[in-house]
Protein backbone atom coordinates (compact mmCIF):
# COMPACT_ATOMS: atom_id res chain seq x y z
CA UNK A 1 0.00 0.00 0.00
CA UNK A 2 1.26 3.41 -1.05
CA UNK A 3 0.37 7.11 -0.31
CA UNK A 4 -2.00 8.37 -3.33
CA UNK A 5 -1.90 12.24 -3.89
CA UNK A 6 -4.05 14.05 -6.02
CA UNK A 7 -3.61 17.99 -6.37
CA UNK A 8 -5.50 20.70 -8.57
CA UNK A 9 -5.35 24.36 -8.08
CA UNK A 10 -7.00 27.48 -9.65
CA UNK A 11 -6.57 31.32 -9.73
CA UNK A 12 -9.55 33.33 -9.41
CA UNK A 13 -9.97 36.95 -9.42
CA UNK A 14 -11.63 37.37 -5.82
CA UNK A 15 -9.80 38.47 -2.61
CA UNK A 16 -8.46 35.61 0.10
CA UNK A 17 -11.16 36.19 2.07
CA UNK A 18 -13.99 35.97 0.52
CA UNK A 19 -12.76 32.69 -1.71
CA UNK A 20 -11.58 31.04 2.44
CA UNK A 21 -15.47 32.25 3.78
CA UNK A 22 -17.03 30.59 0.77
CA UNK A 23 -15.13 27.49 0.72
CA UNK A 24 -15.88 27.39 4.77
CA UNK A 25 -19.60 27.52 4.83
CA UNK A 26 -20.34 24.58 4.86
CA UNK A 27 -24.24 24.77 6.00
CA UNK A 28 -24.60 27.43 2.87
CA UNK A 29 -22.11 28.22 0.11
CA UNK A 30 -19.95 24.82 0.19
CA UNK A 31 -23.04 22.65 -0.94
CA UNK A 32 -23.90 25.22 -4.25
CA UNK A 33 -20.39 24.23 -5.13
CA UNK A 34 -20.37 20.85 -5.06
CA UNK A 35 -20.53 19.09 -8.70
CA UNK A 36 -22.83 16.04 -9.19
CA UNK A 37 -20.18 13.57 -8.05
CA UNK A 38 -21.28 14.59 -4.78
CA UNK A 39 -24.18 13.10 -2.89
CA UNK A 40 -26.28 13.07 0.61
CA UNK A 41 -24.75 16.04 1.89
CA UNK A 42 -25.24 17.19 5.67
CA UNK A 43 -23.65 19.42 7.70
CA UNK A 44 -23.95 17.15 11.08
CA UNK A 45 -22.11 19.57 13.35
CA UNK A 46 -20.67 23.29 13.50
CA UNK A 47 -21.72 24.56 9.68
CA UNK A 48 -18.56 27.55 9.93
CA UNK A 49 -14.77 26.18 9.40
CA UNK A 50 -13.00 24.62 12.25
CA UNK A 51 -15.49 22.06 14.25
CA UNK A 52 -17.43 21.14 11.42
CA UNK A 53 -18.88 17.50 10.63
CA UNK A 54 -20.07 17.49 7.37
CA UNK A 55 -20.99 14.16 5.79
CA UNK A 56 -21.05 13.34 1.64
CA UNK A 57 -20.99 10.45 -0.51
CA UNK A 58 -18.39 11.09 -3.12
CA UNK A 59 -19.08 8.87 -6.70
CA UNK A 60 -15.18 9.07 -8.12
CA UNK A 61 -16.52 6.80 -10.67
CA UNK A 62 -19.68 5.33 -11.66
CA UNK A 63 -18.82 1.32 -9.40
CA UNK A 64 -16.87 3.63 -7.10
CA UNK A 65 -18.77 5.83 -3.89
CA UNK A 66 -17.27 6.85 -0.69
CA UNK A 67 -18.85 7.64 2.25
CA UNK A 68 -17.24 10.60 3.96
CA UNK A 69 -17.78 11.62 7.27
CA UNK A 70 -14.93 15.01 7.40
CA UNK A 71 -13.71 16.53 10.75
CA UNK A 72 -13.03 20.04 9.23
CA UNK A 73 -9.78 22.30 10.95
CA UNK A 74 -8.19 25.15 9.90
CA UNK A 75 -4.51 24.56 11.45
CA UNK A 76 -2.97 28.08 9.82
CA UNK A 77 -4.97 30.97 8.21
CA UNK A 78 -5.79 30.22 4.56
CA UNK A 79 -6.04 26.45 5.48
CA UNK A 80 -8.98 23.92 5.83
CA UNK A 81 -8.65 20.51 6.30
CA UNK A 82 -11.22 17.71 6.15
CA UNK A 83 -10.34 14.69 7.68
CA UNK A 84 -12.28 11.76 6.77
CA UNK A 85 -13.30 9.77 9.75
CA UNK A 86 -14.32 6.44 7.69
CA UNK A 87 -10.65 6.37 5.45
CA UNK A 88 -7.52 7.74 5.45
CA UNK A 89 -8.52 10.66 3.10
CA UNK A 90 -7.32 14.05 4.13
CA UNK A 91 -8.21 16.91 1.87
CA UNK A 92 -6.56 20.10 2.23
CA UNK A 93 -7.63 23.70 0.52
CA UNK A 94 -4.68 26.13 0.67
CA UNK A 95 -6.12 30.10 0.14
CA UNK A 96 -3.41 32.31 -0.92
CA UNK A 97 -3.22 35.73 -1.80
CA UNK A 98 -2.08 36.06 -5.82
CA UNK A 99 -2.25 39.89 -6.71
CA UNK A 100 -4.51 42.47 -6.20
CA UNK A 101 -7.77 41.09 -5.55
CA UNK A 102 -6.33 37.87 -6.72
CA UNK A 103 -6.50 34.46 -5.13
CA UNK A 104 -4.45 31.09 -5.71
CA UNK A 105 -6.84 28.14 -4.41
CA UNK A 106 -4.91 24.70 -4.28
CA UNK A 107 -6.54 21.74 -3.09
CA UNK A 108 -4.87 18.43 -2.33
CA UNK A 109 -6.21 14.98 -1.51
CA UNK A 110 -4.44 12.30 0.23
CA UNK A 111 -5.38 8.87 1.40
CA UNK A 112 -3.41 4.94 1.14
CA UNK A 113 -3.84 3.15 -1.50
CA UNK A 114 -4.26 -0.09 -2.37
CA UNK A 115 -1.84 -2.80 -2.54
CA UNK A 116 -1.13 -4.93 -6.01
CA UNK A 117 -2.10 -4.66 -9.32
CA UNK A 118 -5.46 -2.28 -7.77
CA UNK A 119 -3.05 -0.29 -6.12
CA UNK A 120 -0.70 0.60 -8.88
CA UNK A 121 -3.92 1.18 -11.38
CA UNK A 122 -5.81 3.24 -8.18
CA UNK A 123 -2.22 5.37 -7.90
CA UNK A 124 -2.21 5.90 -11.56
CA UNK A 125 -5.97 6.58 -12.42
CA UNK A 126 -7.77 8.05 -9.14
CA UNK A 127 -5.31 11.33 -9.02
CA UNK A 128 -6.59 12.66 -12.43
CA UNK A 129 -10.09 11.80 -11.90
CA UNK A 130 -10.10 13.22 -8.75
CA UNK A 131 -8.57 16.28 -9.86
CA UNK A 132 -11.29 16.46 -12.81
CA UNK A 133 -13.77 16.66 -9.77
CA UNK A 134 -12.05 19.38 -7.82
CA UNK A 135 -11.42 21.13 -11.59
CA UNK A 136 -14.99 21.10 -11.31
CA UNK A 137 -15.31 22.55 -8.29
CA UNK A 138 -13.15 25.20 -8.11
CA UNK A 139 -14.87 26.46 -11.22
CA UNK A 140 -17.75 26.66 -9.28
CA UNK A 141 -16.17 29.20 -6.80
CA UNK A 142 -14.42 31.12 -9.34
CA UNK A 143 -18.33 31.73 -10.46
CA UNK A 144 -19.58 31.82 -6.77
CA UNK A 145 -16.84 34.53 -5.75
CA UNK A 146 -16.16 36.08 -8.60
CA UNK A 147 -19.46 37.96 -9.03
Amino acid sequence: MGQVEATTQREIAADPESVFDALADYSGTRQKLLPEHFSEYEVREGGDGKGTLVHWKLQATSKRVRDCLLEVDEPTEGQLVEKDRNSSMVTTWVVTPSGEKRTKVTVTTTWTGAGGIGGFFEKTFAPKGLGRIYDALLDNLARETEK
